[in-house]
Protein backbone atom coordinates (compact mmCIF):
# COMPACT_ATOMS: atom_id res chain seq x y z
CA UNK A 1 0.00 0.00 0.00
CA UNK A 2 1.28 3.47 -0.87
CA UNK A 3 0.72 5.99 1.95
CA UNK A 4 1.34 9.74 2.17
CA UNK A 5 1.78 10.92 5.76
CA UNK A 6 1.45 14.63 6.51
CA UNK A 7 3.35 15.41 9.71
CA UNK A 8 4.51 12.17 11.20
CA UNK A 9 7.91 12.96 12.72
CA UNK A 10 6.71 13.67 16.25
CA UNK A 11 5.14 11.23 18.72
CA UNK A 12 1.85 9.75 17.40
CA UNK A 13 2.81 10.20 13.77
CA UNK A 14 6.31 8.88 14.34
CA UNK A 15 5.04 5.75 16.08
CA UNK A 16 2.57 5.11 13.25
CA UNK A 17 5.30 5.51 10.63
CA UNK A 18 7.62 3.19 12.56
CA UNK A 19 4.97 0.46 12.62
CA UNK A 20 3.47 0.97 9.16
CA UNK A 21 6.82 1.26 7.35
CA UNK A 22 7.37 -2.43 8.00
CA UNK A 23 4.49 -3.23 5.65
CA UNK A 24 3.85 -0.25 3.38
CA UNK A 25 5.51 2.24 1.02
CA UNK A 26 5.44 5.52 2.95
CA UNK A 27 6.25 9.12 2.02
CA UNK A 28 6.33 11.63 4.88
CA UNK A 29 5.80 15.34 4.26
CA UNK A 30 6.76 17.63 7.14
CA UNK A 31 9.07 20.43 8.21
CA UNK A 32 11.89 17.97 8.74
CA UNK A 33 12.52 18.63 12.42
CA UNK A 34 13.40 14.97 12.81
CA UNK A 35 14.90 12.80 10.10
CA UNK A 36 12.69 9.93 8.97
CA UNK A 37 14.86 8.28 6.31
CA UNK A 38 16.36 5.86 8.84
CA UNK A 39 12.89 4.35 9.20
CA UNK A 40 12.96 3.33 5.54
CA UNK A 41 10.58 6.00 4.28
CA UNK A 42 10.85 8.88 1.83
CA UNK A 43 10.80 12.33 3.42
CA UNK A 44 9.82 15.59 1.74
CA UNK A 45 10.61 18.68 3.81
CA UNK A 46 8.54 21.83 3.75
CA UNK A 47 5.65 23.82 5.22
CA UNK A 48 2.24 22.36 4.40
CA UNK A 49 0.86 25.87 3.91
CA UNK A 50 3.22 26.40 0.97
CA UNK A 51 1.15 25.28 -2.02
CA UNK A 52 4.27 24.62 -4.12
CA UNK A 53 5.32 21.91 -1.64
CA UNK A 54 2.64 19.58 -2.95
CA UNK A 55 4.06 19.56 -6.46
CA UNK A 56 7.00 17.59 -5.10
CA UNK A 57 4.69 15.05 -3.53
CA UNK A 58 2.60 14.42 -6.61
CA UNK A 59 1.66 10.87 -7.46
CA UNK A 60 -0.98 8.27 -6.77
CA UNK A 61 -1.52 7.23 -3.16
CA UNK A 62 -3.85 4.72 -1.62
CA UNK A 63 -4.16 6.65 1.65
CA UNK A 64 -3.27 10.06 3.08
CA UNK A 65 -2.88 10.15 6.87
CA UNK A 66 -2.93 13.73 8.14
CA UNK A 67 -1.43 14.24 11.61
CA UNK A 68 -0.90 18.00 11.52
CA UNK A 69 -4.00 19.72 10.16
CA UNK A 70 -4.89 22.35 12.77
CA UNK A 71 -6.40 25.33 10.97
CA UNK A 72 -9.35 25.75 8.64
CA UNK A 73 -8.09 25.54 5.08
CA UNK A 74 -5.25 23.10 5.76
CA UNK A 75 -7.00 20.22 3.99
CA UNK A 76 -8.19 22.26 1.02
CA UNK A 77 -4.75 23.80 0.53
CA UNK A 78 -3.38 20.31 0.14
CA UNK A 79 -6.17 18.82 -1.98
CA UNK A 80 -6.45 21.86 -4.28
CA UNK A 81 -2.72 21.82 -5.10
CA UNK A 82 -1.94 18.12 -5.03
CA UNK A 83 -1.51 16.54 -8.45
CA UNK A 84 -2.38 12.89 -8.09
CA UNK A 85 -5.02 10.46 -6.92
CA UNK A 86 -6.07 9.51 -3.37
CA UNK A 87 -8.43 6.71 -2.41
CA UNK A 88 -8.82 7.50 1.31
CA UNK A 89 -8.03 10.45 3.59
CA UNK A 90 -7.58 9.76 7.31
CA UNK A 91 -7.68 12.85 9.54
CA UNK A 92 -6.31 12.77 13.08
CA UNK A 93 -8.71 14.91 15.08
CA UNK A 94 -9.40 14.86 18.84
CA UNK A 95 -12.13 14.00 21.35
CA UNK A 96 -12.04 17.70 22.26
CA UNK A 97 -14.29 18.43 19.26
CA UNK A 98 -17.38 17.36 21.23
CA UNK A 99 -19.72 19.86 22.84
CA UNK A 100 -18.30 20.52 26.29
CA UNK A 101 -21.11 19.36 28.58
CA UNK A 102 -20.77 16.84 31.37
CA UNK A 103 -22.86 13.70 31.57
CA UNK A 104 -22.79 10.34 29.85
CA UNK A 105 -19.84 9.18 27.82
CA UNK A 106 -19.89 10.84 24.41
CA UNK A 107 -20.20 8.55 21.44
CA UNK A 108 -19.21 9.47 17.89
CA UNK A 109 -22.69 10.81 17.11
CA UNK A 110 -22.63 13.38 19.94
CA UNK A 111 -22.89 17.05 18.86
CA UNK A 112 -19.65 18.85 18.09
CA UNK A 113 -18.70 22.10 19.79
CA UNK A 114 -20.11 25.16 18.05
CA UNK A 115 -18.74 27.74 20.48
CA UNK A 116 -15.30 29.30 20.17
CA UNK A 117 -13.41 29.50 23.44
CA UNK A 118 -10.61 32.00 24.12
CA UNK A 119 -6.96 31.13 24.09
CA UNK A 120 -4.78 28.56 22.37
CA UNK A 121 -6.90 25.61 23.49
CA UNK A 122 -10.05 27.24 22.14
CA UNK A 123 -8.41 27.89 18.78
CA UNK A 124 -7.23 24.28 18.64
CA UNK A 125 -10.75 22.93 19.24
CA UNK A 126 -12.35 25.32 16.76
CA UNK A 127 -9.75 24.40 14.15
CA UNK A 128 -10.36 20.67 14.50
CA UNK A 129 -14.16 21.09 14.35
CA UNK A 130 -13.84 23.17 11.18
CA UNK A 131 -11.42 20.69 9.63
CA UNK A 132 -13.75 17.73 10.18
CA UNK A 133 -16.43 19.62 8.24
CA UNK A 134 -13.90 20.66 5.60
CA UNK A 135 -12.72 17.08 5.19
CA UNK A 136 -16.22 15.76 4.52
CA UNK A 137 -17.01 18.52 2.02
CA UNK A 138 -13.72 18.44 0.13
CA UNK A 139 -13.56 14.65 -0.08
CA UNK A 140 -17.14 14.46 -1.35
CA UNK A 141 -16.32 16.98 -4.07
CA UNK A 142 -13.22 15.06 -5.15
CA UNK A 143 -14.57 11.54 -4.79
CA UNK A 144 -12.24 10.55 -1.92
CA UNK A 145 -13.26 8.29 0.94
CA UNK A 146 -12.47 9.65 4.42
CA UNK A 147 -12.15 8.55 8.04
CA UNK A 148 -11.77 10.62 11.23
CA UNK A 149 -9.92 9.41 14.33
CA UNK A 150 -10.45 11.23 17.63
CA UNK A 151 -7.84 10.23 20.22
CA UNK A 152 -8.09 11.13 23.90
CA UNK A 153 -4.95 12.05 25.88
CA UNK A 154 -2.09 10.27 24.13
CA UNK A 155 0.79 8.90 26.17
CA UNK A 156 3.72 6.61 25.55
CA UNK A 157 7.25 6.47 24.10
CA UNK A 158 8.40 9.57 22.15
CA UNK A 159 5.98 11.87 23.99
CA UNK A 160 8.22 14.76 24.93
CA UNK A 161 5.32 17.05 25.82
CA UNK A 162 5.41 17.92 29.54
CA UNK A 163 3.00 15.18 30.55
CA UNK A 164 3.97 11.72 31.80
CA UNK A 165 7.49 12.16 30.46
CA UNK A 166 8.11 15.09 32.81
CA UNK A 167 7.01 13.03 35.81
CA UNK A 168 9.30 10.20 34.69
CA UNK A 169 12.15 12.72 34.41
CA UNK A 170 11.58 13.66 38.06
CA UNK A 171 11.72 9.96 38.94
CA UNK A 172 14.89 9.14 37.03
CA UNK A 173 16.90 12.29 37.67
CA UNK A 174 15.74 13.34 41.14
CA UNK A 175 14.34 10.14 42.65
CA UNK A 176 10.99 11.79 43.39
CA UNK A 177 7.49 11.39 42.01
CA UNK A 178 5.03 14.27 42.47
CA UNK A 179 1.64 13.15 43.75
CA UNK A 180 -1.15 15.65 43.15
CA UNK A 181 -3.25 15.32 46.28
CA UNK A 182 -6.26 17.56 45.62
CA UNK A 183 -6.95 16.96 41.92
CA UNK A 184 -10.57 15.86 41.57
CA UNK A 185 -10.66 15.73 37.78
CA UNK A 186 -10.83 12.52 35.79
CA UNK A 187 -9.53 11.87 32.29
CA UNK A 188 -9.06 9.24 29.60
CA UNK A 189 -5.78 8.15 28.10
CA UNK A 190 -4.90 6.21 24.98
CA UNK A 191 -1.58 4.42 24.60
CA UNK A 192 0.13 5.69 21.47
CA UNK A 193 0.67 2.23 19.97
CA UNK A 194 -3.06 1.50 20.33
CA UNK A 195 -3.81 4.72 18.43
CA UNK A 196 -1.27 3.81 15.74
CA UNK A 197 -2.84 0.37 15.41
CA UNK A 198 -6.24 2.03 14.94
CA UNK A 199 -4.84 4.04 12.02
CA UNK A 200 -3.45 0.86 10.46
CA UNK A 201 -6.81 -0.87 10.78
CA UNK A 202 -8.55 1.99 8.97
CA UNK A 203 -6.29 1.80 5.90
CA UNK A 204 -8.54 1.10 2.90
CA UNK A 205 -11.03 -0.44 5.31
CA UNK A 206 -14.37 0.06 3.56
CA UNK A 207 -16.22 -0.29 6.87
CA UNK A 208 -14.34 2.79 8.12
CA UNK A 209 -15.26 5.01 5.16
CA UNK A 210 -17.28 8.03 6.24
CA UNK A 211 -16.85 7.07 9.91
CA UNK A 212 -15.39 8.70 13.01
CA UNK A 213 -13.87 6.77 15.91
CA UNK A 214 -13.04 7.74 19.47
CA UNK A 215 -9.72 6.29 20.61
CA UNK A 216 -9.57 6.01 24.40
CA UNK A 217 -8.88 3.53 27.14
CA UNK A 218 -11.53 1.62 29.06
CA UNK A 219 -12.62 3.67 32.05
CA UNK A 220 -11.38 6.91 33.55
CA UNK A 221 -8.17 7.75 35.39
CA UNK A 222 -7.32 10.39 37.99
CA UNK A 223 -4.15 11.84 39.51
CA UNK A 224 -4.08 9.19 42.24
CA UNK A 225 -4.15 6.39 39.68
CA UNK A 226 -1.59 8.18 37.52
CA UNK A 227 0.75 8.36 40.53
CA UNK A 228 0.13 4.72 41.45
CA UNK A 229 0.82 3.45 37.93
CA UNK A 230 4.13 5.31 37.67
CA UNK A 231 5.26 4.38 41.18
CA UNK A 232 4.62 0.70 40.41
CA UNK A 233 6.60 1.01 37.17
CA UNK A 234 9.74 2.28 38.93
CA UNK A 235 12.67 -0.11 39.29
CA UNK A 236 14.45 2.16 41.74
CA UNK A 237 13.64 3.74 45.08
CA UNK A 238 11.31 6.67 44.55
CA UNK A 239 10.23 9.23 47.14
CA UNK A 240 6.65 10.43 47.00
CA UNK A 241 6.32 14.22 46.79
CA UNK A 242 2.77 15.11 47.87
CA UNK A 243 1.72 18.49 46.44
CA UNK A 244 -1.51 20.36 45.95
CA UNK A 245 -2.37 21.81 42.56
CA UNK A 246 -1.39 25.25 43.80
CA UNK A 247 1.95 24.00 45.13
CA UNK A 248 2.63 22.17 41.87
CA UNK A 249 2.17 25.39 39.91
CA UNK A 250 4.48 27.26 42.28
CA UNK A 251 7.17 24.56 41.94
CA UNK A 252 6.98 24.27 38.16
CA UNK A 253 5.39 20.82 38.22
CA UNK A 254 3.06 20.45 35.23
CA UNK A 255 -0.63 19.72 35.66
CA UNK A 256 -1.23 18.23 32.22
CA UNK A 257 -4.63 16.65 32.90
CA UNK A 258 -7.99 18.01 34.15
CA UNK A 259 -7.75 18.93 37.82
CA UNK A 260 -11.41 19.62 38.66
CA UNK A 261 -14.68 17.73 38.30
CA UNK A 262 -15.97 20.55 36.11
CA UNK A 263 -13.23 19.80 33.57
CA UNK A 264 -14.03 16.09 33.48
CA UNK A 265 -15.43 14.75 30.21
CA UNK A 266 -15.98 11.11 29.30
CA UNK A 267 -15.93 9.38 25.91
CA UNK A 268 -17.19 6.03 24.65
CA UNK A 269 -14.84 3.60 22.90
CA UNK A 270 -17.25 0.77 22.01
CA UNK A 271 -17.34 1.66 18.32
CA UNK A 272 -13.57 1.46 17.85
CA UNK A 273 -13.46 -1.85 19.71
CA UNK A 274 -16.34 -3.38 17.77
CA UNK A 275 -15.57 -2.09 14.27
CA UNK A 276 -11.76 -1.84 14.35
CA UNK A 277 -11.09 -4.64 16.81
CA UNK A 278 -8.93 -2.48 19.07
CA UNK A 279 -8.03 -3.91 22.48
CA UNK A 280 -6.87 -0.99 24.60
CA UNK A 281 -3.72 -1.36 26.69
CA UNK A 282 -4.27 -1.31 30.44
CA UNK A 283 -2.98 1.92 31.96
CA UNK A 284 -0.58 0.15 34.34
CA UNK A 285 0.95 -1.82 31.48
CA UNK A 286 1.17 1.23 29.22
CA UNK A 287 2.76 3.44 31.88
CA UNK A 288 5.27 0.70 32.70
CA UNK A 289 6.29 0.50 29.04
CA UNK A 290 6.49 4.29 28.89
CA UNK A 291 8.66 4.45 31.99
CA UNK A 292 11.10 1.91 30.54
CA UNK A 293 11.25 3.79 27.25
CA UNK A 294 12.10 7.12 28.90
CA UNK A 295 14.34 5.75 31.63
CA UNK A 296 17.31 5.38 29.31
CA UNK A 297 16.66 8.77 27.72
CA UNK A 298 16.75 10.64 31.02
CA UNK A 299 19.68 8.69 32.43
CA UNK A 300 21.93 9.72 29.54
Amino acid sequence: MKILVIGGSYFFGRVFVMLAAQEHDITVVNRGTYSMEALGVKQIRGDRHDSSLWQGAEGDYDVVVDFCAYNKGDIRTFLDHFNGSIRQYILISTVDVYERVSGEAKGEDAPLESRVFPGEAGAYIAGKVALEEELAEACKEKGIQFTVLRPAILYGPFNYAPRESEYIRFMVQQGILPHITDGTGKFQFVYVKDAAEAVKRCLLNEAAYGQAYNLCQDGMADYDQFYQCLSEAADMEITELPVTCSQAQQQGIPLPFPVTEEETLCYANEKSKAELGIAYTDLREGMAKTYRAFQGVFKS
